[in-house]
């Protein structure tokens, strides 16, 4: 932000609002670690899944990586992130009632076509699971399977929808029998060079 306004990229007054925005960043991931229940009870609904797939348009296509990363991780479940965007090509191929897809739908200027991605899983019997915006009561109708997030501006969303598929994945693996702790093969690979 700082660079921006030295290059006349951004306006004060945009600069602030951003500034604003940041700094509510740790209450509103306080708000999502304190709806750990509702989050740990749906992962366990989907625990028995053989495979996940992260749907992320946009910003958030690093965070659909990012959570099927961890899911992989720590609860040894095949994973796979992928561009929403590109869905027809390729992963909507694997879409069957035997895989929990999980998309990333928050408020944004894509939101529309991650709604159309949902509704061709919905068609397929896919099981999905939702992240999106606490104001979004309409996604309601395309799952039951939400977890809501508190709105924030599009820029910063990851910073939010980075807990909610880290704690997906932890419950996942602790249900499932995983040690957390120390995953396999992992430590190793992560203190050797």
């Amino acid at each position: 932000m700082y660079l921006a306004g030295i290059q006349s990229k951004m306006s004060s007054q945009s600069r602030q609002g951003c500034l604003t925005e940041l700094r509510q960043i740790p209450s509103l991931q306080r708000k999502i670690l304190d709806n750990q229940g509702e989050i740990r009870r749906l992962s366990q609904r989907h625990s028995h899944f053989g495979s996940f797939l992260f749907l992320g348009r946009n910003i958030n296509y690093p965070s659909a990586l990012e959570g099927a990363l961890k899911l992989k991780e720590i609860s040894y479940i095949p994973a796979e992130g992928y561009a929403a965007g590109e869905m027809k090509h390729g992963p909507i191929a694997l879409i069957d009632e035997y895989r929990a897809v999980v998309c990333i739908c928050t408020q944004s200027r894509i939101y529309e076509k991650m709604v159309s991605n949902i509704q061709e899983i919905r068609a397929r019997r896919g099981r999905l699971i939702i992240l999106a915006t606490e104001s979004d009561k309409e996604i309601n109708h395309l799952s039951r399977e939400v977890i809501h997030i508190p709105k924030i501006d599009e820029f910063f969303s990851p910073l939010l929808v980075i807990l909610p598929l880290q704690l997906m994945a932890y419950f996942i693996a602790v249900k499932r029998g995983c040690d957390v702790d120390q995953p396999r093969n992992l430590a190793k690979s992560v203190t050797v060079e």
